[in-house]
């Protein structure tokens, strides 16, 4: 059992589950983290602000106070508890960083686990990008079809209109 991977025992969705958009990038909460990796949620940001040169803003930010705000109302109030500071959130490359920052087996772990499942999430808003742009061309080329269906009808119509109402021709030939 000690040798298998420790992540093995935290199921993917409850890591997705902990991916939030905040400033339209996917980030997680210092207090999820730290959770994941068996560590207070203060040591995780003792640890932070000790090394905050290799946390620059597209890594790590604090929330402000209406993102915390609106945070909080998703949840049950007291599951927050009597937190006082507003939360730091990590993006993809944030939480990276952490690993070299939280020095213990389960962190690293847990880190190969979150950045399997960054890339999963990745990889499937690319899928969903094709299809989107597939389905578009074809409804240029659905658009194409349409107006060319539309001409053929017209085409129809002047060829019908013409059989109906025929116009005398000149007869040409001998004439007996």
């Amino acid at each position: 059992m000690a040798t298998e991977n420790l992540s093995s025992f935290i199921p993917d969705e409850r890591i997705v589950n902990k991916i939030y958009l905040i400033r339209e990038q996917k980030v997680m909460i210092d207090r999820d983290l730290a959770e994941l990796y068996g560590i207070d949620t203060k040591v995780l940001k003792q640890q932070v602000r000790r090394n905050l040169s290799r946390f620059p803003h597209d890594f790590m930010f604090e929330l402000t106070d209406e993102e915390f705000a609106n945070l909080r109302s998703q949840f049950v109030t007291s599951s927050w508890g009597g937190t006082r500071y507003r939360p730091m959130v990590f993006t993809e490359h944030g939480v990276l960083m952490l690993s070299s920052v939280l020095n213990s087996k389960q962190a690293i772990n847990v880190n190969i686990q979150i950045m399997r499942i960054f890339t999963r999430i990745r990889q499937m808003l690319s899928d969903n990008q094709n299809i989107k742009l597939e389905i578009e061309e074809i409804k240029k080329k659905l658009q194409n079809q349409d107006k060319n269906i539309e001409l053929v009808f017209s085409y129809l119509d002047e060829l019908i209109t013409k059989q109906e109402d025929p116009v005398p021709r000149k007869r040409i030939g001998f004439r007996s």
